[in-house]
């Protein structure tokens, strides 16, 4: 049969409030006491139903992840390292996604209204708000009219005394600029992202950063808009490699922007990287089945999830302000030296 709370608290000598106290992550109990709890529930395989945990503590123990991103990857990254962040505290995490992008980030009043009707019918504790929705005034307005707690995921600004998670884009664009110029790069392309999303600015800075403190001048033609979709890098390199004087390197500011990169040099006969460098950003699992394997900055996605629900299922969860992870340069086969012509 399946185990309860009184065989715990039976086996571990304490009480069922106990017992309820640890597993609900609620402060002030004995360090020893926890791990003896924590142990004896692990042993019996005991873990106490949402609706029952609901019940007793008016709390439903769900996390929404809300969502309308254009790429897939970034979502199911974050929604892995939420998941893993919920099932350690006893919560679940629903995935709900939000159909804004298609209206260019403006909500009309009957858009307001549906998204209105569709959070009050989530039981949930808090969400957890990925870009671009965080910089969305009407979805957040509709949040707080609802008295939904969440945090922002790398929000353009800040939100009040609320927590946000983050990683600083302009630095790590700045790095991957820095380093296609150390390989003797001149004539750098950069691919935007979609103009609602708050990483692009970001992103377009730190490679202006690089390119102005490098001395090299930024062409506007070098300059081109995309959406964070494998098309629309496509489309921007063909623009790129048919200009009379293309680029030697493109960095384009994710990583299927880069693989539609690739794919484009590909097909009009250039070798990658001995005729052109390409750098993404992002690290999804993309970059490491293209061929060559991309160069990219990896960003903390899981992580960022993580710390997100964490932040939501604090006791406090104004007890930090922004919480910055650290990116890395991951060097991979797409990028080399600028051969001369």
């Amino acid at each position: 049969m399946k185990s309860t709370i009184h065989d715990v608290a039976k086996k571990a000598g304490v009480s069922m409030k106990t017992v309820s106290r640890v597993l609900n992550h609620e402060p002030n109990v004995a360090t020893k006491t926890r791990e003896k709890v924590t142990a004896v529930a692990k042993e019996l395989h005991y873990s106490p139903s949402l609706a029952a945990r609901g019940l007793a503590s008016s709390k439903s123990y769900l996390i929404a992840l809300l969502y309308d991103n254009p790429s897939p990857s970034y979502i199911a990254n974050i929604q892995k390292g939420a998941t893993q962040a919920c099932r350690e505290r006893g919560y679940h995490l629903v995935a709900e996604p939000l159909d804004v992008e298609d209206s260019n980030g403006v909500i009309d009043g009957d858009l307001s209204a549906e998204i209105e009707r569709h959070l009050e019918r989530l039981p949930v504790d808090g969400a957890i708000l990925t870009p671009p929705l965080c910089d969305n005034g009407s979805v957040v307005r509709i949040l707080q009219r609802l008295k939904i707690p969440y945090v922002p995921v790398a929000p353009i600004s800040s939100h009040g005394n609320l927590p946000i998670v983050q990683m600083d884009d302009v630095k790590a664009s700045k790095e991957m600029t820095q380093y296609l110029i150390s390989l003797g790069h001149k004539k750098i392309a950069f691919i935007k992202g979609h103009p609602q999303h708050s990483a692009t600015p970001r992103r377009f800075e730190g490679f202006r950063e690089a390119m102005r403190k490098a001395e090299l001048e930024i062409k506007p033609e070098y300059i081109e808009m995309g959406d964070y979709h494998f098309r629309s890098g496509i489309a921007a390199a063909e623009n790129l490699l048919g200009l009379k004087e293309p680029p030697t390197a493109i960095f384009a500011s994710n990583d299927d922007m880069a693989a539609g990169v690739i794919s484009a040099a590909n097909r009009l006969g250039l070798s990658v990287p001995k005729d052109l460098s390409v750098g993404g950003f992002d690290d999804t699992p993309l970059a490491r089945i293209l061929w060559p394997q991309l160069t990219t900055v990896r960003q903390p996605i899981e992580e960022l999830g993580f710390a997100a629900a964490k932040l939501l299922m604090s006791k406090d969860s104004t007890e930090d302000s922004a919480r910055t992870l650290e990116h890395d340069l991951i060097v991979r086969g797409s990028t080399g030296p600028r051969h001369a012509k």
